[in-house]
Parts: structure tokens; sequence; C-alpha cells
């Protein structure tokens, strides 16, 4: 049976789609991305919400010339399928295939790489300027979430955005706010109203008209000025929008195609920055999706007959770990606070927030406020632990150098997904935390090399008095070295194994592999030692000056860029020794590291036991 999907072969092919085949159309899309996420995994509740919205913005524009920039990205997989890119889906997210978010070296409709949150408005309005001074004409469409909307740079951008005197569209996607049915009818006729050539052009000429009248003019413009806004304040929602500056048109069904359409035509013609606010369902179409919005946010693969997992977990991963750690530590001392931006599950923080309601925090998409937050929280005598991703948190950078640190205030950071997390690419690699961390004074920074040691760990952190940082990977705990749990003492190390010749020091998540290079170089017949180092700042300097003694080559393993990580430190210190012993620095290429599957991005890295074997093996018969 033909579908009409086998009829979008490249951009623009949508436009040869009959009317009546659009609802159609918008369906087999929902299945095609249900089919291929349940294999590959993906974020499906977003996408499956935007699909009407998509095919709108595709009917409505003229793709590449015109622009679209996808706040976040996790909702573009229509417009990557819309765009020619339906093979593509196979290696979604795959190591060497297809991203999950725009990718401008990926095809030339992908205006904009985005990953992280809040950040289409701004690089909309730099799109518009750059079309405005090369004397272009194209159109420009920001689509951002109501979640990104929480973001304080969204604001940043529509404070710019309001001073235009050009089109500019942005396109509020709104999932989770509603409206009644008879706002919406009202703003709807006023919307096109508002929008109608015929009101732009008298308006125009009214308020121009009176402006040339000397005397009264301009008294006379402000005065129809506040009597239509005191008007439109009682039937437009968008006020906040109006008072800012930006033409508010909404709201608009989001899975109505037509009446999207008609709305971004109408939106071509305003000669300002519009925003237009679509009401749209997460998972629509899918309804284990449309039940649980969350879980299908970024899903794993699953069984699309019941929308369970196809591998679901038997053994905790870190996040559950600090979970269960959040709810003791919440148990024994009132003065305990969590805070999240926006994540909830994804932390860990969602059996707190039930147990201890008043004492946890989400602030929204909005990281930055989450640390200045926290500072004022230790500041006002209370012990905040603020759990963010590795990725998410360098957007906090400054807050975390000027209103932590410089104060040295006891705020507690519990960074997850430190290190590779994989399918989402270079956007969430967790891999600069280590660097950017240790360049700032008053900053500790700790990792945990088993689940024991984080829950060992978090207590420490909680006590210290300090800024300092616990950083987990992403991922299933590490349950080896069980019997290895010396107390947490500040700047301190922990020997696994103590010989000679070769010494191992490995940070974190690296300790499991330090291990299986501990057994292969045994088998091969060397004399191995192995380091815990636990803190990453300060090192554990009495431990390395320990070694010099009986070890030839020292070996540091840390899943974070090269460049101002833990091998640097060690390096900097047996420089500062003169002590002529040669290191190998086993970590993350400074570059960006690409989607894929974390046991293959290691090995394409070098990071991997048998690749580290190999090059200690090759170095140390170099030296020997």
């Amino acid at each position: 049976m033909d579908m009409l999907l086998d009829n979008i072969r490249q951009v623009n092919d949508i436009k040869n789609i009959r009317e009546e085949d659009l609802a159609p159309l918008a369906e087999e899309i929902r299945q095609f991305l249900i089919e291929k996420i349940s294999v590959t995994g993906g974020h499906l509740g977003s996408n499956l919400g935007a699909v009407e919205l998509t095919m709108a913005l595709h009917l409505a524009l003229e793709l590449p010339e015109d622009k679209i920039i996808w706040d976040v990205g996790h909702q573009s997989y229509t417009h990557k399928l819309l765009t020619g890119r339906r093979s593509g889906f196979e290696s979604l997210r795959k190591y060497g295939g297809m991203s999950g978010f725009p990718k401008r070296k990926e095809s030339n409709c992908d205006a904009f790489d985005t990953g992280h949150s809040s950040t289409s408005i701004s690089a909309g309005l730099g799109l518009v300027k750059a079309r405005d001074l090369n004397g272009e004409k194209h159109t420009v469409v920001a689509v951002i979430g109501d979640g990104s909307l929480t973001g304080g740079m969204a604001y940043e951008a529509l404070n710019n955005a309001a001073r235009l005197d050009t089109n500019y569209i942005i396109v509020l996607n709104d999932n989770n706010m509603s409206i009644s049915e008879n706002v919406g009818g009202v703003s709807k006729y006023l919307n096109n109203v508002r929008t109608a050539d015929g009101y732009l052009d008298l308006r125009d000429g009214v308020y121009n008209t009176l402006k040339d009248m000397p005397r009264y003019g301009n008294q006379m413009v402000k005065f129809i000025r506040r009597a239509k806004n005191s008007f439109k304040q009682l039937v437009i929602p968008g006020m906040m929008f109006e008072d800012m500056g930006i033409t508010y048109l909404g709201p608009v069904d989001g899975h109505n195609i037509g009446q999207m359409v008609r709305v971004f035509n109408e939106a071509k013609r305003v000669k300002k920055a519009v925003l237009i606010h679509v009401l749209t369902q997460k998972g629509k179409g899918y309804l284990p999706a449309e039940r649980h919005p969350a879980r299908f946010h970024g899903a794993e693969p699953f069984e699309v007959e019941t929308g369970l997992p196809v591998n679901p977990r038997t053994k905790a991963n870190y996040t559950d770990i600090f979970s269960t750690v959040m709810t003791k530590l919440g148990q024994r001392d009132e003065k305990v606070v969590a805070i999240t931006a926006a994540m909830p599950d994804g932390t860990g923080l969602k059996r707190f927030r039930n147990m201890y309601p008043e004492r946890f925090f989400d602030v929204g998409i909005a990281e930055e406020h989450a640390v200045t937050f926290a500072a004022g929280l230790a500041a006002g005598g209370m012990k905040p632990i603020v759990a963010i991703y590795s990725s998410f948190l360098q957007r906090a950078y400054d807050q975390i150098l000027h209103d932590v640190c410089i104060q040295n205030l006891p705020v507690v950071f519990a960074i997850d997904r430190a290190g590779l997390v994989g399918s989402d690419g270079e956007t969430h690699q967790g891999i600069f935390d280590l660097s950017y961390l240790s360049s700032i004074p008053n900053m500790h920074i700790m990792a945990p090399k088993n689940k024991w040691e984080l829950s060992d760990m978090m207590k420490f952190a909680l006590g210290f008095g300090s800024p300092i940082a616990v950083r987990y990977p992403r991922g299933e705990a590490y349950d080896g070295l069980k019997d290895y749990r010396m107390p947490i003492v500040y700047g301190k190390s922990e020997f696994i194994y103590k010989e000679k010749d070769i010494c191992l020091l490995a940070v974190g998540s690296m300790v499991k592999t330090a291990c299986q290079v501990y057994g292969q170089l045994k088998e091969k017949g060397y004399s191995c030692s192995l380091i815990n180092a636990r803190f990453v700042k300060p090192i554990d300097e009495e431990a390395i000056e320990a070694a010099l003694e009986d070890h030839k080559l020292f070996v540091t393993m840390e899943e974070n860029v090269a460049s101002g990580g833990y091998g640097e430190k060690v390096r900097e210190f047996l420089d500062r020794k003169e002590s002529g012993k040669a290191l190998v620095t086993v970590a993350i290429p400074d570059e960006y590291v690409e989607h894929g599957n974390v046991e293959i991005l290691r090995k394409e890295i070098g990071m991997d036991a048998d690749s580290v074997t190999e090059r200690i093996i090759a170095e140390y018969g170099r030296i020997k």
C-alpha cells in the first residue's frame, strides 16, 4: 500500500500534498516516529506533539531560504523527515549516524545547531539582523517551548527583539498551559483584525497623521494607545509580550494545520517581532506518551504495544543512589534543601520533593538563577544541594565563581551525567566540568569510584562548609570494590592495589576501567599499583610523592578533556618535583565528542581498557 510519506523525498515536497491529505500524513509521520524511536530510542513525546506545527511551518515557509531555529532541538524529528532525511532514522543517535538535534553540517535546512534550551530567540535575532544587513528578504522563525521560556536568556532576547522594526517570528510551542474557549475566540478575532492589510495601513496612517499635528498630535497617539491596550488587557492573554513591544497572536490550535498556516502567513506581514502562541499536546497520538510525558521525553528502546522498555533496568544507576542519599540527608537535617533546574526526575530529586516539598525548589530552566539562589540560601544558614547535569552547569559558571566561591559559601554541587553520556552528542557530553571548576578558587571537587563512595562523598560534602562538587556519571552504578571503603578525608586518595613500577591514578568512573587495566597488566607480567584519586581539587600530592620512590611510570585516567583536567595537575606536580618520571595522560581529546554508544565512543578515543593497556605497555617499554 502506498504511503503519503513516500512522496516526501526532499525539502518542500510537502507542498505537493493535497490539503485533504495533510491530516493522514500527520498520522503517518507519528506512526513512523513511534516505530523508529521504539528501536533507536530518542525524544518521542516532544516530537509527537510538534508534528502538525512542523508541517504548517514547512507549508508557510520556503526552506532552506527561510530559516527555522528549533530551541533545544529535541522536537526536530519531523523537520528532519520533511527535509529528506527519512533514511537517517535507521541510525538515529548512533555513532556515525544522524543526530537527534539540528546540525548545520547535516543539512542546509538546519539553520542553527541547538541542544541547550532558551537560545533560539537570541540566535534568530542574530539571523534577522544578518538578513537585514545583507539586504535579504527571507523569513526567520524561532520555535521555543513553554519550558524553555523559563530560561532568563529567552527574556534577554525578547527584550532586544522588541526594538525591531523588521519582521521576526517567534513561535511559542506551549504544551503545558491552557486557555478558555471564549478568550481564544476573541483573541482569534482580534488577531485577524490586527494583522489585516487594511487595518495595518489605516493604523499606521492615523498614527503618522496625528504625530504630524502640532502641539496635541503626540498626546492623542498616546491616549489612543493607552485605551487600546486597556481593552486588549481584558481579552488578550499575551499582554506581557505586548507590553514588551512584541505583537502577540494566539492562542492557536497547534494540531490544526490550516489555522496555523494562515496565522504564519499573517505574521510574515508584521514589520516587527511577533509571537505566535501555539497550543500542542505532548505525546499526541501515542497513549503511553500522552499519559507519561516525562518518561517519553528521552525514551530508551520500548515495546510499541505497551510503551514499556525493551531492556528494563535491573540495577540502580548513580542517579538512583543520589536519590536515596538525598532523602536520608533531608531526614537527618532539616536545613538541607534541594535545588534543580527543571529536572526533578532526571536528577533523582522526585522522592525528596515528595517527602520535603517545602525544602525542594525547581527553578525551571534557569541554571544561573539556581546557583545564585543556592548561594542566598547558604548565606541564610541553609544547606543547599544543587543537582544539575554537567553539561548544563556550564551555563552557571559565572554564578559559581562570583556568587558562591568568592564568598566561600557552603553550596554542594551534585553533578550528574559527568563524562560521556552517549546518544545526545556534543551538546550534552559532560566532559568539561573538572576543567572549568578547577579554575575557580575555593572550589573543591570529588568523584566517587562506586555507588557506596557516592553516598559517603555526599555526606562528607554536606558537612564540609565550603563550595564542593561531587561529579558522577550517567548509567549503572559500579558495585565493584565493595570492600574498599576508607573514610573520606579531605584531599586524600585511596590505594586500591599497592605494588611498584606502574602507578595508575584513576578519577571516579575511570576506576572501573583502571581495575580492568590492572588485571590485563598483571596477566602480562607487569607490576602495577592503583590509586583511586577521590579528589581532583586538591590532588593528593603526598600519595603521588610517596609513589615516586618505586614507580617508573604514572598513568592518569579521567573522563574529562585533557586541558585543565586531573592529568595536567599531576604533570605540573611531577615537573615541580623535578621527578623525571614518565606520565601517560588518559583523557578525552580537547575536542567535541559526537553522539553514539558510550562504549563505542570510549574505544574510538582510546579510553577503553584494551587501548589504555596497549599505551601503557608501549610507554613502559620505551622508558625501561
